[in-house]
């Protein structure tokens, strides 16, 4: 069974841009927008882009997991009416090899849902 509900896995499909939180190894936080999928084989979100190894968040995330992701957007802004999917859980860094690109895998924990009709988690 899916950590994520069929309204969540779709507002998440109809999305491109997404912010990726990580703690880096001095305590700072680092928030970096990024391209993301959800995949429905792993029930997780995987983050990957240009060389993604050579980025901080690839190394926070390979320092210590520590991760929340959040997609929103605005529906509507007359009336105002904000959406957001956040995802606060662990991050999985993934290096290449044998056919894999290196990404970042967010593990969901829990998933906070606004304004997509769902109760709030």
């Amino acid at each position: 069974m899916s950590v994520f509900t069929d309204v969540q896995i779709a507002y998440l499909a109809s999305q491109h841009l997404g912010r990726l939180a990580t703690q880096r190894p001095d305590g700072t936080l680092q928030n970096s927008p990024v391209g993301f999928r959800y995949n429905p084989a792993t029930d997780t979100i995987d983050i990957g882009g240009r060389r993604p190894e050579a980025t901080h968040k690839f190394h926070n995330v390979r320092a210590n997991g520590r991760v929340a992701f959040v997609v929103d957007d605005l529906a509507s802004i007359h009336p105002w009416r904000p959406r957001c999917v956040e995802i606060r859980g662990w991050g999985e860094a993934i290096a290449a090899g044998e056919g894999q690109e290196a990404m970042i895998r967010v593990h969901p924990e829990r998933v906070i849902t606004i304004g997509l009709g769902e109760p709030r988690a």
